[in-house]
């Protein structure tokens, strides 16, 4: 064979390759997922929220925590520094209130994305965990909530090799929780290009205490959202890229074993579950390649998911709100409490409705 055809055959072979890929990141972004609008009633923006709530958390006495302003790689994103907020679902007025940071906390690199709650049952006192991306690096903020004058108090920075892109975290004890890894890369161009090509399941879920710090669970194309059942027997994951969400069984030595997966049929972010029922509500991205090839004209929508009854045999998955994003744009998280659903996002401003 000639070295011209050798050459042509490579080329074919290449642009087979790449055209598969290309088709399959699409499948995985479901980008030619077209959303049909579903509203709830009475649904107002919230205050002090419109450069994103990219996590929510509702405590069971009504009390909201909230990370804004956080700034992701190739999504887009404000010029506001990042902060946290709470909310009084109790308050008829529903505005958001900035809780002041310490004045030893490096607020300029404070990159906040996922967060969780801790309460210590022996005294009540609330800790917060946010983690941040301070120059596109991963590490967990501990904090503790000061609520006398509305204020954190920073406790210690967490790092560590394993925790090396997270996503999101549920903390289980006083110092340990799980973290999710959304990439398997470090390096800025390997996770925003050669990961994407590649499309393999390399990222994973991680058990840290201060005593042990592992992987616990692998096989993930994108690990996202986190949560807890609440009889802390299971942990649910999100795979935004697989399009569903995970059972895992927590094991004695904080090992997790997987149970089942459920379908979801959009790109899911956060997770939030509810109390009473044990309901999981979804922030989720109907389709993705809108959001990564943002267009104001034509904005990622928004959609909100709860997953009933997940550990029956037939779990209940219902789309509770859609919107093509000219109302709201690029959902994250949603969380309810007394009747109402809170739709956090990554950018755009956040909604309170009444839900059905």
């Amino acid at each position: 064979m000639g070295k011209v055809a050798v050459i042509s055959l490579a080329i074919a072979a290449l642009s087979v390759l790449l055209g598969e890929r290309i088709v399959n990141f699409r499948k995985r972004l479901l980008a030619s997922n077209e959303l049909v609008q579903n509203h709830l009633p009475n649904c107002v923006a919230l205050k002090n929220l419109d450069s994103g709530s990219e996590d929510i958390t509702i405590l069971g006495n009504g009390l909201v925590f909230i990370s804004t302003g956080l700034k992701y790689p190739g999504m887009p994103s404000s010029d506001v520094i990042g902060k946290i907020y709470t909310l009084d679902m109790k308050d008829p007025r529903m505005k958001p209130a900035e809780v002041r940071m310490p004045r030893n906390f490096d607020l300029e690199s404070f990159n906040p994305h996922g967060i969780s709650v801790y309460i210590d049952p022996s005294d009540d006192a609330i800790y917060l965990f946010v983690v941040s991306h301070p120059q596109h690096k991963s590490q967990i903020e501990l904090f503790k909530f000061v609520e006398d004058n509305h204020s954190l108090e920073h406790l210690k920075t967490i790092k560590h090799e394993l925790l090396h892109s997270v996503n999101d975290i549920v903390v289980v004890g006083v110092d340990s929780f799980y973290a999710t890894n959304d990439h398997y890369f470090t390096h800025e161009i390997f996770k925003g290009l050669v990961e994407p090509f590649l499309a393999q399941p390399w990222s994973n879920v991680v058990y840290y205490s201060p005593e042990e710090v592992k992987v616990v669970s692998e096989g993930y194309y994108f690990a996202n959202g986190i949560n807890i059942s609440p009889d802390k027997r299971h942990i649910y994951v999100a795979d935004l890229f697989d399009h569903n969400v995970h059972v895992l069984e927590r094991k004695e030595d904080n090992a997790l074993v997987s149970v089942k997966s459920v379908a979801v049929g959009s790109l899911c972010d956060n997770i939030e579950v509810e109390p009473e029922s044990g309901d999981l509500w979804l922030g989720c991205h109907p389709n993705g390649l809108k959001l990564f090839m943002f267009d104001p004209k034509d904005p990622p929508g928004s959609e909100v998911i709860q997953i009933q009854n997940i550990h029956s045999d037939k779990p209940e998955v219902t789309q509770v709100y859609a919107d093509d994003g000219h109302v709201l744009s690029g959902s994250t998280v949603a969380a309810t409490y007394g009747g109402k659903l809170l739709i956090g996002t990554l950018f755009h401003k956040t909604l309170c409705c009444d839900l059905k």
